[in-house]
């Protein structure tokens, strides 16, 4: 629940500001974009005051929809003598996640951080933090309330983007808060509809890499757990996270873990971990990563073989 005291401070710090600068996690799916991108309209329209929204790696190109993306900076791009009197950092999960905004955030004034990852080593001198939400678009939703924020339409767009790419277009809704959310913003004249479609709007290459790598994935424990694997030479084909592998082989019945390798460069690689009803949190843990109890992933410095055998090994003390 967001605190009067939270509101406060955080409406004197914007208030006062005179740069302000956001940010998410590398590599920022829908949640981050949307997230930022809201909180950035918000602070425009109830404070009057332009932010600089950046981030690192990159951006699927389903997201190109999402309205105000074209405020998005990649962050060399941002001068980095610049002076930043609050910044503030969305969905991150653990600190390296940041990536090249870190440096932004290191010189700020005040950092304030919104997010829904459990996390024991915060950057925020204010944390508005609630593990229980779907989506840190959520928590957005529920501060511009508590505030009694002016919003518009641009802002309810960025937001149900937000909402819908974390919670799996609705399959991991665990509470019927997030569906009142989601009627609230039908109700202003969201488009669901149009927002699912955009999102499903993906390069024809990098489907195609996401049904081989489903189509090649490997099974283990009496089929329990799949690992499936995007090497070096496929991943410039991949958009996004690969949630076309990750869904495809969560259909297979009778299975209850989804791993799936990408192999980003030379001994780095983008772990993504699902369970259908069983926890893979403390696996992505064990590997230096984190996120959610059914889904969580990280990012590992070492060979393919090596990353496949850990993992295996993992989940052999997991599996019964």
């Amino acid at each position: 629940m967001i605190t009067k005291e939270q509101i406060k401070i955080f409406n004197d710090k914007i208030s006062k500001a005179q740069s302000i600068v956001l940010c998410a996690h590398k590599n920022p799916d829908g949640d981050a974009v949307g997230s930022v991108l809201a909180l950035a309209r918000l602070i425009e329209l109830n404070y009057g005051k332009e932010v600089i929204c950046m981030y690192d790696g990159n951006v699927p190109d389903n997201l190109d929809n999402v309205p105000l993306r074209r405020h998005l900076n990649y962050y060399t791009h941002v001068d980095e003598n610049i002076s930043v009197d609050v910044a503030i950092v969305m969905d991150y999960g653990i600190k390296r996640n940041i990536g090249g905004p870190q440096k932004f955030l290191d010189k700020a004034k005040f950092v304030i951080e919104i997010d829904h990852h459990k996390n024991d080593d915060k950057v925020g001198n204010l944390c508005i933090d609630d593990e229980n939400a779907a989506a840190t678009g959520e928590i957005i939703y529920e501060l511009m309330r508590a505030a009694k924020w002016n919003s518009d339409a641009m802002v309810w767009g960025a937001l149900m983007t937000a909402i819908v790419t974390d919670t799996g277009l609705f399959k991991y809704i665990t509470r019927g808060d997030v569906l009142r959310i989601v009627a609230d913003l039908v109700d202003r004249g969201i488009n669901i509809q149009q927002i699912i479609n955009d999102l499903a709007n993906k390069p024809r290459k990098t489907v195609l890499t996401e049904s081989l790598s489903a189509g090649n994935a490997e099974f283990f424990y009496k089929n329990k757990l799949a690992i499936a694997i995007i090497d070096n030479k496929q991943y410039k084909n991949l958009d996004g996270r690969g949630e076309t592998v990750l869904n495809l082989l969560g259909q297979i019945h009778g299975l209850d873990y989804i791993a799936l390798l990408k192999e980003q460069k030379t001994n780095q690689i983008g772990v993504s971990l699902r369970g259908r009803f069983k926890p893979v949190e403390q696996i992505a843990v064990a590997l230096g990563g984190g996120g959610h109890e059914f889904a969580a992933g990280a990012v590992v410095k070492d060979t393919l073989e090596n990353v496949k055998n850990r993992i295996l090994e993992l989940f052999k003390g997991v599996i019964k």
